[in-house]
């Protein structure tokens, strides 16, 4: 009886959690692999997924060296910069945007934070490539990105995928090689917000052995491939 009504709170938990800010960069593999569980999970509770953003060239920044905004294309900001412009006419188009490019690269190794490639994308979006243009053309998409990159900053987070609650809780991850489906997704969700349960729990981490490290680079190698960036990752705080 006790196993059954802890299962039974843990589904109410979840069940009442009815939307999450998911903050992702597109050059991300873990975000990517994080927004394709937390889709799933969308599909089988009706979760609202709001994507926002988090940058990861500014974060990992070298000091001396040009912020994002600075540049006149910076792989995953520029990337964001067209989200955020997509996203004022309707959200969907984010989320579409969002899948297509992060498929683009995590998937079929292609280029999207190549501004041919992203263009590419947003024709075989049927959308106008030229979106693209109009969104570096507007200063105010910087102050979107950057604005929503600072809400993770200021909560003392420093990576994604990053899940904001309107509760204001919030957690970094799940970091997930394969995203689980079915009610694996919701399982994992129900063990996400039953953190919540626990403020003074701030860590559970396992770690790489060699053969985790192998199966995450033949999993990720579509991206490694095609990133024109040398990774930094620097240690969690």
């Amino acid at each position: 009886m006790t196993e059954r009504a802890d299962l039974t709170s843990a589904e109410s938990s979840s069940t009442s959690v009815n939307a999450v800010d998911f903050h992702f960069d597109v050059m991300c593999p873990w975000a990517y692999q994080a927004s394709l569980w937390i889709r799933e999970v969308r599909a089988q509770l009706g979760v609202d997924v709001r994507w926002k953003f988090f940058s990861l060239e500014e974060v990992n920044r070298v000091e001396g060296k040009k912020h994002p905004w600075e540049r006149e294309w910076s792989y995953g900001w520029s990337m964001m910069r067209i989200g955020a412009l997509l996203r004022r006419t309707d959200v969907d188009l984010l989320d579409r945007w969002y899948l297509a490019a992060g498929t683009a690269l995590h998937v079929d190794g292609r280029k999207p934070h190549r501004r041919e490639v992203a263009e590419e994308l947003l024709s075989e979006m049927d959308l106008d490539p030229d979106l693209v243009g109009q969104a570096l053309a507007d200063e105010t998409t910087h102050d979107e990105v950057r604005g929503e990159h600072e809400q993770v900053i200021e909560l003392g987070f420093f990576g994604v995928p990053t899940l904001m609650f309107d509760n204001g809780e919030a957690t970094f991850g799940p970091v997930i090689v394969e995203p689980p489906m079915g009610e694996d997704a919701v399982a994992l969700w129900q063990h996400v917000l039953e953190w919540q349960r626990f403020p003074e729990l701030y860590e559970l981490k396992r770690p790489k052995r060699p053969d985790d490290m192998r199966r995450i680079a033949e999993r990720f190698r579509p991206y490694l491939e095609a990133r024109d960036w040398q990774t930094i990752q620097k240690a969690a705080p």
